[in-house]
């Protein structure tokens, strides 16, 4: 059984989830960003007898990968993303000091992310969707079997992802939202990138923000 455990980490309350399904893990958006938060995810990993075999990123906004160096270092996996947000990857360190913030640059990947892609957790599966528009090589998870979605910054409970930001588009948000997400059934949970736990139908009902898809033609 697939289980989803979340970290709320670094000075953007951002979050982590580390995902397991029997002794193998894997985390998603790492943002540890200092000792303290290491421990802590750590920790999880030993009392629950994890072994972290991938580390994977929804996008690379300094946020969502202050602790892909740590991760590498102490566990062996390198970070995978979409290629579209390399540049921004590569970029994380000179953004984190925008907000007179530190962050190691991050190890390259070994490896690439790809709609289609299907990632194996023990009997789970996770397809990655291609979702941009908050940034050019967003991705999201979906685990159609534990009725759950990863959805890093695309959704939030009664909000959307930023697009004022290095390659953020409105209008290709909302169409990855339209396409990809409102295509879900109601009771799929979205574990967001920041922010509490939400599902589809709630934010198809009540979020401000997807009026416009309904307004459109939308779900």
């Amino acid at each position: 059984m697939l289980r989803v455990a979340r970290f709320t980490f670094n000075p953007f309350q951002e979050n982590t989830y580390v995902v397991h399904n029997g002794r193998e893990a894997i985390v998603v958006d790492p943002g540890c960003w200092n000792a303290s938060e290491e421990h802590e995810l750590e920790q999880y990993l030993t009392e629950q007898g994890l072994t972290l075999v991938r580390c994977l990123n929804t996008h690379a906004h300094v946020d969502h990968v202050f602790g892909n160096a740590w991760v590498q270092r102490r566990f062996g996996p390198t970070p995978e993303l979409h290629p579209d947000d390399l540049e921004l990857l590569l970029g994380a360190p000179q953004q984190a000091l925008l907000y007179g913030l530190h962050c190691d640059p991050s190890p390259m990947p070994e490896r690439f992310l790809h709609a289609g892609d299907v990632i194996e957790l023990g009997e789970d599966r996770l397809e990655v969707l291609h979702v941009p528009g908050h940034s050019p090589g967003h991705v999201a998870f979906l685990c159609q079997a534990a009725g759950c979605i990863l959805s890093g910054d695309v959704l939030f409970q009664r909000s959307i992802g930023r697009t004022d930001l290095p390659g953020g588009n409105y209008a290709q948000l909302l169409s990855s939202i339209r396409e990809s997400l409102m295509t879900l059934s109601d009771d799929v949970i979205v574990h967001s990138g920041h922010g509490p736990d939400t599902t589809i139908g709630a934010e198809r009902r009540a979020n401000p923000f997807l009026r416009e898809l309904s307004a459109s033609g939308g779900r």
